[in-house]
């Protein structure tokens, strides 16, 4: 027993030493500092909305179509004789321009042959004026009263009058005819086609060929209703010098290249399309081959051309990024000195790639969220980064009343989060 006492003492000491040593240690340790520290919200980056005015657009396309387009077709018959150089297909042609000239020698015949009508009845009406003239005389020496008309040569002098009238009319559609053999341009443009060549024989309304005007072209452009509410037209609208339609930029590829010609619209369409339920505004473009052309490119028939309309001016309108839209009309704001989430309704008036443009739910100045956030709730804490115009970064949610150290250590957590987003 004495030995086992002897054994453990040593060891109940330095237990005993090792116990008290710990108890002094604990009680001379200061108290532990406790800092209330927020947790560390989502970093998110956002983009300042801006006040601006809002010059509205419209986007349609449609067919380059002329203006006046028509069938080219004698008004008698007869063969081919002369066929232009110019009525070919594409050609150009000028208003007056004979196109195609008919054989003429039998409507030249003609020609001599109601001149000679022509004379006879006004022999005959010189013979009946003068037997006329005579019957008057001896009337007047016989001392004859109550003489009929007949007596007197009127019916006969009317008939022979009748007989002249009429045949300097046949005349005169004999020299209608002989001039029509010569088909003339009416207006100044070109050939689309042509479907009758020289020595045919053609027949009063066969084609000829096609010509179109050159002075105007137009484009029919279908549009809705919520369009031609952005265009500032009437369902009924007509051109006037008090009210001139909107500039219209159209542009299309041509020979590999991109091509533009300025026009305006002049009218719409006097009904809507049942099937579509949209209407079209027409626009024109003057002088295509000329003064309205892209460096000498025209604006020609058949292009199928794009077309921006000029639409109504809209002002004091916020702009913010289009990825800061959620859903249909929902904006996230970034509260940066509170660190925390909005989420606002908007009144969205237009969207392009340029941003979104509202009427109401969001101040300018305000910071509009781009970052993609999910489960978002009105309230969430995050950690606002603004993307400044220069591209360059701030934070906007402080760390708090943290030491320098602190604030060195968040500077250097937004950094890695914007090389990350960089890369």
């Amino acid at each position: 027993m004495e030995r086992i006492l002897a054994l453990l003492l040593p060891v109940i000491v330095l237990v005993a030493l090792v116990g008290g040593g710990f108890a002094v240690l604990q009680l001379l340790k200061p108290p532990v500092e406790k800092v209330d520290e927020q947790p560390r919200g989502l970093s998110v980056f956002a983009e300042a909305a801006e006040l601006t005015d809002l010059d509205l657009t419209v986007e349609a396309q449609g067919e380059v179509r002329p203006k006046r387009q028509i069938i080219v077709a004698p008004q008698i018959s007869g063969r081919i004789s002369y066929v232009s150089p110019d009525f070919l297909d594409g050609g150009f042609i000028r208003k007056g321009q004979v196109l195609v000239r008919l054989e003429s020698a039998d409507y030249e015949l003609a020609m001599v042959s109601a001149q000679s009508t022509v004379a006879s009845a006004e022999q005959r009406l010189a013979r009946e004026q003068a037997e006329a003239e005579i019957a008057q005389q001896d009337i007047a020496e016989l001392g004859i009263e109550n003489t009929s008309p007949l007596a007197r040569r009127e019916p006969q002098l009317a008939e022979a009058r009748a007989n002249l009238d009429s045949a300097k009319a046949q005349l005169a559609d004999t020299q209608l005819a002989l001039n029509r053999t010569a088909v003339t341009a009416p207006f100044t443009g070109r050939v689309r086609e042509r479907s009758a060549d020289l020595g045919q024989f053609v027949s009063p309304g066969q084609s000829l060929g096609t010509i179109f005007a050159t002075d105007v072209v137009e484009v029919s452009l279908p549009l809705s209703d919520e369009e031609l509410g952005r265009a500032g037209l009437p369902l009924a609208f007509a051109e006037t010098a008090e009210e001139p339609g909107p500039r219209v930029v159209f542009s299309a590829q041509v020979a590999g290249e991109r091509r533009e010609w300025t026009g305006r619209v002049r009218r719409t369409a006097a009904a809507l399309n049942p099937q579509t339920r949209l209407i079209n505004a027409i626009a024109e473009l003057d002088d295509p081959y000329g003064t309205g052309s892209d460096n000498g490119v025209p604006m020609a028939p058949g292009l199928f051309v794009s077309a921006t309309i000029d639409g109504r001016r809209m002002e004091n309108l916020v702009r913010i990024p289009r990825s800061a839209l959620r859903g249909v009309d929902e904006v996230f704001i970034g509260n940066g000195p509170e660190g925390k989430l909005e989420i606002r309704q908007a009144d969205i008036v237009f969207s392009n790639d340029d941003g979104a443009y509202l009427r109401s739910g969001v101040e300018a100045g305000e910071l509009a969220i781009i970052s993609p956030i999910q489960a978002a709730f009105d309230g969430m804490g995050i950690q606002v980064v603004e993307r400044m115009p220069d591209g360059s970064l701030e934070p906007r949610t402080p760390r708090g009343n943290g030491s320098d150290d602190e604030d060195d250590e968040t500077s250097a957590l937004v950094a890695g989060e914007v090389d990350g987003a960089k890369q």
